[in-house]
């Protein structure tokens, strides 16, 4: 019998307001990500001037562009594991101290096997911050605004992207290519240190650790250690987050189905970001406009996640993702029939962007909720990994189809059938979810809506950072 006025950790995150401290996290993994976003695309922007300056062919670049998404697959996958073990906080200022240092080591590459290297070890630790920074953020976040608060702190990927070619066009003129890659180490070697100051490890991890100390030194900074119980609730640690726990306890099928939706949208994302250009040229439109498309793409995102996150919160995740998916589809369908218009082409970039790519941001912050703590960044972090053969697949599938003679036309078609196939994978999810919801007995404290994330068999127990998982 906990006493009057007192409440558990979980309930102090979740029913608590939002503050201060909580949105200077947000505001720095929102940095962070935005950051990664300018990094990951840089060597697009640069490509094309490294082409000219050192006489190479653009097929000697395939090799460098793929090197820094199997960077990304790998860094992924082994620092999502190692935030589960080692924490999210140092997890992340290592990833983002592997991505400063090679992105400023870049300038010195002479050949394209050089730049390869470094654009795999860049990769390694822009893949290897996304889990952290999503699961730091997505544990202070209330579960009422959960969907919405992490959501818009991964807008920061896209809009990184955007200031990034913004950037670029009056960086290069001016320096030269090599200070895109100064600018991309030095911006995170800025925020870093503000980072590890004002930031503090995931206070649901703290829980799993049993560090009371340091729970009461947040709880303190959050001004509710007076209202905390001195109870975490976290009793379903996994000190090592084995990736076999992501297939136990009734996760199988739902960790499958995120792994699906991950590749066809992230397969889908990079398909756009590459061939609305190519489209655009062929149509006969400028360089100018055909950038411009790409931007109304990545700002659609921006838009779409926060719209769609607040709606998530409102309605259920998987509903509202789903149905954007949908949506997406027919707008990603469009831009193959609009490519000879300008304004329609930004247009539908525009929509396709908010519905397609909006939702597969919102996918971040549903993953993030549907793992428990113990497994949440091994979980992100193999989604992410997963998703990103997805992004290798994307160009690799333009090219095939084009080389092929397949008409624009129908080469957006079979990209909106991604969307579609996404929008299918979380909506089963989301069945999934439910039929398990009805067999299974409500548990103090869940509200009958609602369905822990854990998704475990046997009685419904309360899992640690044990976030309810609306349908």
């Amino acid at each position: 019998m906990q006493p009057t006025g007192k409440l558990d950790l979980e309930s102090i995150i979740d029913e608590g307001p939002v503050t201060g401290l909580q949105i200077s996290i947000f505001l720095l993994c929102g940095l962070v990500a935005m950051v990664d976003g300018f990094d990951t695309q840089a060597i697009a922007f640069v490509a094309p001037e490294i082409m000219a300056a050192w006489g190479a062919a653009p097929s000697a670049f395939g090799p460098v562009f793929g090197a820094g998404l199997l960077g990304g697959l790998l860094g992924a996958l082994a620092f999502g594991a190692a935030g589960d073990r080692f924490g999210r906080k140092v997890t992340l200022s290592c990833a983002v101290l592997v991505f400063s240092v090679a992105s400023l080591l870049t300038p010195f590459a002479h050949s394209t096997a050089a730049l390869s290297i470094l654009r795999f070890i860049t990769g390694i630790g822009l893949g290897g911050a996304l889990p952290s920074f999503i699961s730091l953020a997505s544990e202070y976040a209330p579960k009422r605004l959960r969907s919405t608060l992490v959501g818009a702190m991964f807008c920061g990927f896209p809009l990184g992207a955007v200031l990034g070619g913004a950037g670029s066009a009056l960086l290069i003129p001016a320096f030269g290519w090599k200070s895109v890659f100064i600018a991309g180490g030095m911006l995170p070697l800025i925020i870093l240190p503000a980072f590890i100051l004002l930031v503090p490890e995931s206070v649901r991890y703290l829980a799993l650790q049993n560090d009371h100390a340091a729970i009461a030194r947040i709880l303190r900074r959050l001004d509710a250690e007076s209202r905390w119980n001195g109870e975490s609730d976290c009793r379903a640690a996994m000190p090592h987050s084995p990736v076999s726990s992501l297939f136990t306890q009734g996760r199988a099928t739902a960790t499958f189905l995120l792994w699906i939706a991950f590749f066809l949208s992230l397969l889908l994302t990079y398909f756009l970001i590459n061939w609305i250009p190519v489209v655009a040229r062929t149509n006969g439109l400028d360089i100018g406009k055909a950038v411009l498309a790409v931007a109304m793409l990545n700002l659609g995102a921006v838009a779409g996640c926060i719209m769609l996150g607040r709606l998530a919160d409102r309605f259920g995740p998987t509903r509202v993702i789903g149905c954007a998916y949908l949506a997406g589809a027919m707008a990603i369908s469009a831009i193959g029939l609009v490519g000879w218009s300008p304004g329609l082409l930004y247009l539908t970039s525009f929509v396709a962007g908010a519905f397609s790519i909006g939702a597969q941001m919102c996918t971040v912050a549903l993953c993030a909720v549907f793992y428990e703590t113990g497994l949440r960044a091994t979980g992100i972090g193999w989604a992410m990994g997963i998703g990103r053969t997805g992004a290798i697949a994307g160009p690799v599938m333009g090219g095939v189809l084009l080389g092929d003679g397949v008409a624009p036309s129908i080469l957006f078609a079979i990209a909106g059938a991604t969307s579609v196939g996404a929008a299918l994978a979380v909506l089963v999810l989301g069945r999934l979810i439910q039929r398990r919801k009805r067999n299974l007995q409500p548990h103090d404290g869940v509200h009958e809506d609602t369905l822990s994330h854990s998704v475990t068999r046997g009685p419904l127990k309360r899992a640690s950072g044990s976030e309810a998982f609306p349908h």
